[in-house]
């Protein structure tokens, strides 16, 4: 093949995108509560080691092409689109009016704020650092987004305590760092209390999600187990309005398993959001696409949320890889996302349905006839042959992604 010349490079992307089909009309893609973030449209490509690869991307320019893709909920942090110098002023406001405008125009609505209590110097020490001057400014930026949230028709707040540690060995009083956090978020919802009144609205749906580590060494609440224990722990004035938003590749990176991750929060009544991506376990915090690494545990998570009739948001917190171009991010990189996760949504509603793992699982629960109740080797001798069920099921599950179920096969 010849060298491609630029001008015709974005036309080859779009062909072969097309040809690879399987795309969901935008029209389809907003029947779900899919959410794109501000922050992972406008990455630039830069990390730690690397250099950016992509131009900056204001906020209108983000929310008209999720309009355009058909992702139908908008979700920022406040320093994605307020500088700091605008801040807790009349500025912000008009930043934010700005924004409404935006959201309206391209039929696209704010679903979550979050505060950015980790990049800026006066966080090196977390918000909940020993000054009370840095303590008193980050719970009056929390209930500053707060209300931004209120302005804007958010639903839910979030929590990322990625700086909540040390980095060296006896730098902080656990205990008294974990009080003065839960002193912020008692802020947070105390204003919101206030916030939701002077709006006539609901208050906010305040969540918390875990990292196991960076940026912080050690960080305090490393897990969604964490922050449940820390939900419960006594600390927090209204522990009825906090919850969690559990994100799959930070359940999965210190090795646990994403799907008992929300079971526990689904039994504790506290899944409230879920940031959706995907990478590796035991390694850093890659943020690849939905679907890209674990098909098939993706699968069994979404079957684990339709079964329990999870309805809230699922977020798009990735990073569009540093070789994805400006224009790919929007032609290439989002619209497939979501597509993966629909098509992975929707197998998972044939998984429920499918009379194959229907009969194998009732059979489990049904058990095998013991004749000994009280002898551990009969009841072993009645369930020992259904107990080869369970990896007939995790077969079928491995068709119904293949679609060897409604007979595809391959010549071989």
């Amino acid at each position: 093949m010849k060298a491609i010349p630029i001008p015709d490079q974005p036309a080859l992307v779009r062909r072969l995108t097309q040809a690879c089909g399987g795309a969901y009309t935008p029209e389809q893609r907003r029947r779900y509560f899919i959410t794109g973030p501000q922050w992972a449209a406008a990455y630039e490509g830069h990390a730690l080691f690397h250099a950016p690869t992509r131009k900056p991307v204001a906020f209108e320019e983000v929310i008209r092409r999720y309009g355009e893709i058909g992702i139908g909920w908008w979700c920022t942090h406040d320093t994605d689109v307020i500088p700091y110098s605008a801040l807790l002023g009349d500025e912000q406001w008009a930043i934010v009016e700005r924004i409404g405008k935006s959201l309206a125009e391209h039929g696209v609505r704010c679903s979550m704020v979050t505060t950015e209590t980790f990049h800026h110097a006066v966080f090196a020490a977390s918000p909940a650092a020993e000054s009370p001057q840095v303590r008193e400014y980050a719970a009056r930026r929390l209930v500053n987004t707060v209300e931004m949230g209120h302005k804007l028709g958010a639903q839910f707040a979030v929590y990322w305590p990625g700086s909540l540690g040390y980095q060296v060995q006896g730098a902080v009083e656990e205990t008294e760092t974990l009080r003065w956090y839960a002193d912020g978020l008692n802020a947070a919802c105390e204003g919101d209390l206030a916030l939701s009144k002077k709006y006539n609205r609901p208050t906010l749906k305040h969540c918390l999600e875990a990292k196991p580590f960076e940026p912080a060494a050690e960080i305090l609440l490393p897990t969604s187990d964490a922050m449940l224990a820390f939900i419960s722990s006594g600390l927090l004035k209204h522990p009825e309005m906090v919850g969690l938003n559990p994100e799959y590749l930070h359940e999965l990176m210190w090795g646990g398993a994403p799907r008992a991750a929300l079971a526990r929060a689904l039994v504790c009544g506290k899944l409230w959001h879920f940031d959706i991506n995907d990478g590796y376990r035991l390694k850093h915090d890659v943020d690849i696409a939905v679907g890209l690494v674990n098909p098939l545990d993706w699968l069994n998570v979404l079957v684990l949320l339709r079964s329990h009739g999870y309805n809230g948001p699922f977020n798009l917190d990735y990073k569009p890889p540093r070789t994805t171009s400006n224009e790919g991010v929007f032609e290439v990189s989002f619209p497939t996302a979501v597509d993966r996760f629909i098509s992975l949504w929707e197998m998972a509603g044939e998984v429920l349905e499918d009379p194959v793992i229907r009969e194998a699982a009732s059979a489990l629960k049904a058990g095998g006839e013991v004749r000994d109740r009280a002898t551990a080797d009969a009841i072993f001798e009645a369930q020992k042959e259904l107990l080869t069920l369970h990896e007939l099921i995790a077969h079928r599950l491995f068709q119904i992604m293949i679609g060897a179920h409604r007979g595809r096969s391959f010549n071989i």
